[in-house]
């Protein structure tokens, strides 16, 4: 599978900008995987396609500010930074992206907050754009995060061209989230409304969680045309014994089994035991699913709609069949479907 099959015309109007005026009235398009329907519906219609029984698995990640602003000392040049992950929370040492990055060297002190309340010490450079800071506070954990997350943003990606509002704090997260530590949302989730989990769980659908910490990875350009050569962030995952009770249960009884999101179905199949079992694990993944692959555990999945090339419309094509995902997307537009992070959704069935 070549990285030039995943090329697809797709108007800058067609990606989203905001999200739904209510989570769970995005346009869904369902895929019948075997024979090539499609339906259009409105998204809390979901629960039309499921039985008294049948499981969601979502990702209970939840999102932390991870965009921050400061200033370099002496030149006072602004600089962007990305926290990614906290690496030693004693010493306040974080893993971190930065922009600018050429102007930022090992031991350069940068300086957040209109009275420097916070300031940061570069200890090591990681990669070309990514460096290891020592924040400097000596107060308590607690109080620390408080400021350093007080002063962070809501980490939208690139493709919302538009400052951060209010909403996005809230909205840009799943009413289900809390495992900290993601700088990505898992967007398929974004679409439950709390009205929408109570009809499910009157009906009898059980609900189990995973936690994938999702990176920017996710949004990551494949620069390879070769996909068997394409290497993908590691990502922290978790699944816990509940989840395996409640998953390998439904498919022993043949109930189905739907990931919500590609994140899901991604620490699902990272999970696999050889007998198509589910397992549980603490750790990290770099699985890469594209066409053709043969999923073991979920046998629906809801999914946005991705971008052209992107990692995530390769895993939603070898869920769905190449073919009939990409005819799909073609609709998807045609019908003014909304693309990306706060676009419409899809059901493959």
């Amino acid at each position: 599978m070549k990285l030039s099959k995943f090329k697809f015309k797709l108007p800058a109007e067609s990606i989203a900008m905001h999200p739904a005026l209510n989570r769970d009235e995005s346009k869904l398009m369902v895929l019948n995987k075997k024979t090539g329907e499609i339906q259009h519906r409105i998204f809390k219609d979901v629960i039309e396609y499921f039985d008294e029984k049948d499981v969601f698995i979502f990702n209970d990640t939840k999102v932390f500010p991870a965009r921050l602003y400061g200033n370099k000392e002496k030149t006072g040049a602004e600089i962007e930074v990305f926290l990614l992950r906290e690496l030693n929370r004693d010493l306040r040492i974080w893993d971190v992206l930065v922009d600018p990055a050429r102007k930022i060297r090992i031991g350069n002190k940068l300086y957040f907050g209109e009275d420097d309340s916070l300031v940061a010490e570069v200890i090591d450079n990681t990669t070309s754009r990514g460096r290891t800071l020592r924040f400097l506070f000596d107060g308590e954990y607690d109080e620390f995060k408080q400021l350093l997350y007080g002063l962070g943003e809501t980490p939208l990606p690139r493709i919302i061209n538009r400052k951060v509002e209010e909403e996005d704090a809230e909205r840009y997260q799943t009413i289900f989230a809390r495992q900290e530590g993601a700088v990505a949302a898992p967007t398929a989730g974004m679409h439950f409304s709390r009205e929408l989990l109570k009809r499910m769980e009157i009906k009898g659908i059980e609900f189990a969680f995973v936690t994938l910490h999702a990176g920017l990875g996710n949004f990551r350009e494949v620069d390879v045309e070769d996909l068997t050569k394409h290497k993908v962030d590691s990502e922290q995952i978790f699944v816990g014994s509940e989840t395996v009770r409640i998953i390998n249960e439904a498919k022993d009884e043949r109930r189905k089994v739907c990931a919500v999101g590609t994140t899901v179905a991604r620490t699902l199949e990272s999970c696999v035991t050889t007998r198509g079992r589910l397992a549980e694990y603490e750790g990290w993944t770099n699985k890469f699913i594209f066409p053709p692959y043969e999923f073991s555990v979920p046998d629906t999945l809801i999914s946005n709609f991705h971008l052209p090339y992107s990692t995530l419309l390769m895993m939603v094509t070898a869920f769905g069949g190449y073919e009939q995902v990409m005819k799909a997307y073609d609709i998807a537009v045609k019908e003014n479907y909304r693309f990306g992070t706060y676009g419409d959704a899809m059901l493959i069935i």
